[in-house]
């Protein structure tokens, strides 16, 4: 919503389309995780690469506080999924 609200180049559909996919991803890694799949890894994989190319398009905002939190929450999130994956064997 901060994204929106901002409106210009905060609100551009490329960036607002990695959000919501990094968001969406991120939950459904998370749910893989909770049931247990087979398939997790793969999420993770799929979580990692995400959150890099979200951190990076959050972080080119450098003024806004706001946007600068959300690319360091995306990099914590991608080093996790990556731990995770590399934990399970996935390089």
């Amino acid at each position: 919503m901060h994204c929106l609200e901002k409106g210009g180049p905060h609100a551009e559909p490329d960036h607002i389309r990695l959000l919501l996919d990094c968001a969406e991803i991120c939950q459904t890694s998370a749910n893989f995780m909770l049931r247990g799949s087979d398939l997790y890894t793969l999420t993770c994989e799929v979580c990692t690469e995400t959150c890099e190319q979200c951190g990076d398009s959050c972080e080119q905002f450098e003024n806004d506080p706001h946007m600068q939190a959300c690319a360091q929450t995306c990099r914590s999130c991608a080093d996790a999924c990556q731990a995770i994956a590399e934990e399970a064997g996935v390089e």
